[in-house]
Order: C-alpha cells, then sequence, then structure tokens
C-alpha cells in the first residue's frame, strides 16, 4: 500500500481579492456594498488562516493602478480603510494578529496614515498570525524603489555595484522580512497576477478561484490548501 502524502501547510498565503464589483453588480446594488461585504471575507479569511496554521496572510487590498478608478468609489475606499482601521483594530490585537501594511503610503491622506503607524504599533510584538495588506501598492513600483534605494547606496560608496545581488534587492522591498508566498490565491475566475509580488512571487504555486471575494469562506481556503498539496514543488529542478 502506498504511502499517502504529507499534508504541507504553507508558511506564506497571498490573497489577490477580486470581485468586489461583480458581487455587487448581480446583486444590483452600489459598488461600495461589495466592497463592505469584502471585509467581512476579510475576517473569514483571517480566521481560516489562523485556524489551518499559517503563519503569514497577505492581502491585496489596493493597487496603484486603483487610484485611477472614478473619485467617489475612491473616496467610498478609503472611507471603509478608516473604519477597518478603526473598527477592527482591537480585535486584531486580541487575537494576536500582527498588521503590517505596505506600499506607498504618501499618497493617504494624514489620519489614514496615522491610523496605519497606530494600528502597526499596536500589534507589533503579535505572534499568532502575521497579516499583511497591500494598499497603493504595486510590484513594478516597488522594484523600482528597491533598485533606487540601491543605486543610491552604490552612488554614496556604501555599496559596490557587483555586491548587488538578489539578497540585496530582496532587502530593500516592503516584504524585507516575511517570507516569499508559497501560495497565491486569486477569487472571481481572472487568471491573472496584476502587478502584485512580482519578484516574491516568483516560485508560488496558484490558485485561481471561481469565488467571487465577497463569498470566500474556509471552505475555499481549504480548496486551494488542498490543491497546493497535490503540487510538487521543484524550484527549477527536474521532477523526480
Amino acid at each position: 500500500m502506498s504511502t499517502p502524502p504529507a499534508i504541507t501547510t504553507p508558511r506564506h498565503v497571498a490573497i489577490i481579492m477580486d470581485g468586489n464589483g461583480r458581487w455587487a453588480a448581480a446583486r444590483h446594488v452600489p459598488r461600495v456594498m461589495g466592497h463592505k461585504a469584502g471585509i467581512d471575507a476579510v475576517r473569514r479569511a483571517l480566521q481560516s488562516a489562523a485556524d489551518a496554521g499559517i503563519p503569514y496572510l497577505t492581502l491585496y487590498g489596493f493597487s496603484s493602478e486603483n487610484w485611477k478608478r472614478p473619485s467617489d468609489e475612491v473616496q467610498d475606499l478609503m472611507g471603509l480603510l478608516r473604519l477597518y482601521l478603526q473598527g477592527e483594530l482591537a480585535q486584531l490585537h486580541k487575537e494576536q494578529v500582527r498588521l503590517r501594511i505596505i506600499g506607498d503610503r504618501s499618497r493617504f491622506d494624514a489620519d489614514i496614515i496615522g491610523l496605519i503607524e497606530k494600528a502597526e504599533e499596536l500589534t507589533a510584538k503579535n505572534t499568532r498570525l502575521n497579516l499583511t495588506v497591500a494598499l497603493s501598492y504595486g510590484g513594478r513600483q516597488e522594484m523600482v524603489r528597491a533598485v533606487q534605494m540601491l543605486a543610491e547606496k552604490a552612488a554614496a560608496g556604501v555599496i559596490a555595484p557587483e555586491a548587488i545581488d538578489e539578497a540585496a534587492v530582496s532587502s530593500q522591498l516592503y516584504t524585507q522580512d516575511i517570507p516569499d508566498p508559497d501560495l497565491i490565491i486569486r477569487t472571481s475566475g481572472e487568471k491573472r497576477i496584476s502587478n502584485f509580488l512580482l519578484w516574491q512571487s516568483a516560485y508560488a504555486e496558484f490558485v485561481f478561484l471561481d469565488t467571487l471575494w465577497p463569498d470566500f469562506t474556509a471552505e475555499d481556503m481549504n480548496r486551494a490548501l488542498d490543491e497546493f498539496n497535490k503540487r510538487e514543488r521543484r524550484y527549477g529542478a527536474r521532477a523526480s
């Protein structure tokens, strides 16, 4: 009798949360209602990740390109972000979740930046789950920022150009102290990466779910984890 494969829990799961708008359109309600329902799905994703023993969870919440959306929708999203940071912080802290925000904060209003800093400071020592939310984030922009920082160090003589390697680039990314994702999930049936964790996802496994984000449940997380466990991760090596 063959031995069943061992169940592997990914150390880091990242999710491209997609489908809020289509969820709202299907119900003939304003798009903001889809975004509000998406917050409930965030809570479910956090719980299912914690239950599965996943130590790192990253959620793609608002991309650099999302600033191009209609101004009223952007304002609705900023309002929901304020509500989330104010309303969920105590529960996140109680549940020992560490919250980190990655992306270009300079485009946010000062009060939102203050809420982000407060949340990160309060939860900095929590260890049950590391939650990273990508806001005003773009993978290409992140890599350009890293290259610029290394170029400044090289021009100042702090680092030799020939010493710039993969580790040096990784050390300048927003995720410098977070392991690369093992599994990236995208909801809503779309099959693209959308400028998300481009450097970090080099050897990630991808699972695409038809579920719209507001409908995401623990069952969807478990389906993705089951699919992950069927994969043979070779990191460029030949199959055995």
